[in-house]
């Protein structure tokens, strides 16, 4: 052989061994990046699936919230009306003392303690209604407010974990 032939034949030995190094290391590589893109699609999906569960915990607790404010709603609605039947009761008293002033007897005192009656009646009613008026207002502005509150803190108290 001469030494131009040596030489081809050392370089094409080299080229082979080289190529074969490659794919060798092609196919080693190709394992472990398949081996980490199934680790991602592993954590990919695990951190979804974390997120849906506290989304959906925390959706429940905003709905057992909304639930109870509702039920406390309705229990002030029922107080209310109590308080608005004992209210009617104090009106039809307030409406008998008005009356009891303006019969013949009382008659003597004069027609202002007449009149002094029927307007105080007349402001104990109106009185009467809009502190019902104001007390649904407070309630329901109360019961909203402390359920935004728990709600807040239910979801604030998760982050900090």
């Amino acid at each position: 052989m001469t030494p131009g032939q040596i030489l081809a034949t050392i370089l094409l030995a080299m080229a082979v061994s080289a190529a074969g190094t490659w794919q060798v290391q092609g196919w080693r590589y190709g394992e472990q990046l398949a081996e980490i893109g199934e680790t991602n699609a592993l954590a990919i999906k695990e951190a979804g699936d974390e997120a849906r569960a506290e989304e959906q915990r925390r959706q429940s607790a905003v709905n057992k919230e909304a639930s109870d404010a509702r039920e406390q709603n309705k229990a002030a609605a029922v107080d209310a009306g109590a308080a608005d039947a004992a209210g009617d009761r104090l009106h039809v008293e307030a409406g008998k003392f008005a009356a009891a002033c303006s019969s013949p007897r009382v008659t003597q005192r004069g027609a202002s303690t007449t009149r002094a009656a029927m307007v105080l009646t007349d402001l104990l009613q109106r009185a009467d209604k809009r502190a019902g008026e104001l007390a649904t207002a407070y309630d329901r502005a109360r019961i909203a407010g402390l359920a935004c509150e728990r709600v807040y803190e239910s979801l604030a108290d998760k982050r900090k974990r």
